[in-house]
């Protein structure tokens, strides 16, 4: 998304040189996010990208990895031999699923980030084995939904003691978690895997777990491995640390989307963002900034998930924030919180109430104080709790 993104911004923005779209895999670019609905369940093919790069000058080369950058020479290295980067190189490797300890090679085990790993797991769901997912996350949940609708026993198994544990806190997390036994999926926490064997998930605490397939969603962390050594500042989450124009610490090298971290003035914090919106925004950061501009990128965060019927979206950054409001009962189809920081409005995550969200986008984007009250009443519009 975020390669992409960025050659089609380019010459959106009138860059009029030579466009080289380097990527691993053979396929035509492809969204993501239908990987674990659509594509899963078969009712669409494939997600690639309605971009004509012919059309538009952007020659792809796929199935070609990059292994390295050589500063000096403005070149990359692949298997094929080197490539020069000339004016700039943008460094768009997004994120790599993290493995579950024990479980590589054991047949039945699947991760679910690219389109192969879907075309795998499709027929696996079709047969509707038992399904045992490890990890209670956004892939987590909207895996488990997917196989519930193919009609799949499955158990989710997180080792934290809530679902979303790196992502919400435990109060807000809590009615999020009744939605699995809604669904019927059976949900445990507190749950760690001590062994991956196949058609079996033997726990830590000695329970096991019947598997006719697994699938591990704990995690992603940058795919930066193969710049050790380039020069290019990695901070210790393995991001590239770039700066808020998204360059790094090379001259003419940018990183953009799931592989970057960037410093937020907004939020005071450096950013590590692993969400769709991000690799559409910053892109047109970077484009701009290789053609002589100089924009800052501090962009509200933002990302969404589709899981057990429901539309869930979240605006924001939260850590640092003082007050959390509800709008709304957790327990009905539809509910807000609101995260405010010195009275104004920081995050929003929004069930089921779109409205909340946009509307508290643009709050946040203003920096606006809110009027508690008001901001805590699901009657009222957002945007009419502004002081």
């Amino acid at each position: 998304m975020a390669g992409v993104q960025t050659a089609v911004a380019l010459r959106e923005a009138g860059y009029g040189g030579p466009v080289v779209l380097l990527g691993a895999e053979p396929h035509q670019p492809y969204d993501r996010p239908p990987l674990s609905k659509a594509v899963l369940l078969g009712t669409a093919e494939g997600s690639a990208f309605e971009v004509d790069f012919e059309d538009l000058g952007i020659e792809l080369r796929l199935g070609v990895e990059v292994t390295g950058v050589r500063a000096a020479d403005r070149e990359v290295d692949t298997a094929a031999g080197p490539v020069p980067y000339g004016d700039a190189l943008v460094l768009a490797t997004g994120a790599e699923p993290l493995t579950l300890p024990g479980s590589e090679g054991v047949p039945g085990v699947h991760l679910l980030r690219t389109l192969d790993d879907a075309e795998r797991l499709r027929p696996v769901l079709a047969a509707a084995p038992e399904v045992v997912v490890v990890g209670a996350g956004w892939i987590g949940a909207e895996f488990a939904t997917a196989a519930r609708e193919a009609g799949c026993a499955v158990t989710v198994v997180e080792a934290a003691d809530r679902v979303l544990p790196g992502a919400l806190p435990a109060e807000v997390a809590a009615p999020m978690a009744r939605w699995y036994a809604e669904a019927g999926a059976r949900l445990l926490t507190d749950a760690r895997v001590a062994s991956v064997e196949p058609g079996l998930v033997r726990l830590a605490d000695g329970r096991e777990l019947p598997a006719g397939a697994v699938v591990v969603g704990i995690g992603a962390r940058p795919a930066t491995g193969w710049l050790t050594g380039s020069g290019v500042a990695l901070g210790p989450d393995g991001s590239v640390t770039a700066d808020d124009r998204l360059r790094t610490s090379l001259p003419g090298v940018y990183a953009v989307g799931d592989c970057a971290s960037f410093p937020s003035a907004r939020y005071a914090a450096r950013l590590l963002v692993h969400h769709w919106d991000n690799a559409l925004q910053g892109p047109r950061t970077v484009a701009a900034n290789i053609l002589g501009a100089d924009l800052a990128y501090d962009p509200v965060p933002y990302f969404w998930s589709e899981q057990f019927g429901r539309f869930v979206q979240y605006a924001g950054h939260h850590a640092a924030a003082d007050t959390l409001l509800w709008r709304g009962d957790p327990a009905e189809p539809a509910w807000s919180v609101c995260w405010l920081r010195d009275g104004a409005l920081t995050a929003v995550l929004a069930v089921g109430r779109p409205r909340d969200l946009a509307q508290g986008r643009r709050l946040i984007e203003s920096g606006a104080a809110v009027d508690p009250a008001k901001a805590a009443d699901p009657g009222v519009a957002l945007k009419s709790a502004v002081l």
